[in-house]
């Protein structure tokens, strides 16, 4: 059986990076792709193991070199994926997840028609606002746009593969349901 490549999106604010982390526990088989971001790191997360942290000039090197399998620039920050590490742990044998916007999605799935394209949605945009607002978007701009951006990113779900809602204090049941879709997969010829 061929190795998955799991490529997961969603508004900012759902909640991607937890339930990443959760299937990354409970499903030996996968490993995550660390992706590129010119932002500065946030408290807790370590190089390397959240991001690889550049600079703005090293990020247009990379793009310039061919270096990444996507890119986009998102909230006046870049990111992108690194196509030698999805390269490296998929001739590995591992299943790998990439977490990306709606825009990297598109160009991934063109890279790669095979790959598996999971959006993240939130129960309702009631529990994304207070979402974003306990992730610090208190000033009323930075929140409107992150809302705006989400409006636009939920009319792309139906895009994707497989749609997975993520409502606030029931990550298990969103972990179970990937896991479905995992065995789905994987049982493809």
């Amino acid at each position: 059986m061929a190795p998955l490549l799991l490529v997961f999106s969603g508004p900012s604010g759902v909640g991607k990076d937890t339930l990443i982390d959760k299937i990354l526990d409970v499903e030996p088989r996968i490993r995550k792709a660390t992706t590129v971001t010119t932002r500065p790191p946030r408290p807790g997360e370590v190089e390397g193991i959240h991001y690889y942290f550049v600079s703005p000039n090293r990020f247009q090197e990379l793009i310039a070199e061919g270096a990444l399998l996507e890119h986009a620039r998102v909230y006046d920050n870049w990111y992108g994926v690194p196509r030698a590490d999805v390269d490296k742990l998929i001739s590995a044998g591992w299943d790998v997840i990439l977490r990306t916007d709606i825009q990297g999605v598109a160009s991934i799935k063109t890279l790669v028609p095979r790959a598996v394209t999971i959006f993240i949605a939130p129960q309702d945009m009631a529990d994304l606002e207070a979402r974003i607002r306990r992730r610090g978007a208190t000033e009323t701009d930075d929140l409107a746009l992150r809302l705006e951006n989400a409006r636009k990113e939920m009319a792309a779900a139906r895009t994707f593969d497989h749609v997975v809602v993520n409502p606030e204090n029931a990550l298990d049941s969103a972990v179970e349901i990937v896991r479905r879709i995992l065995e789905k997969e994987r049982s493809r010829p």
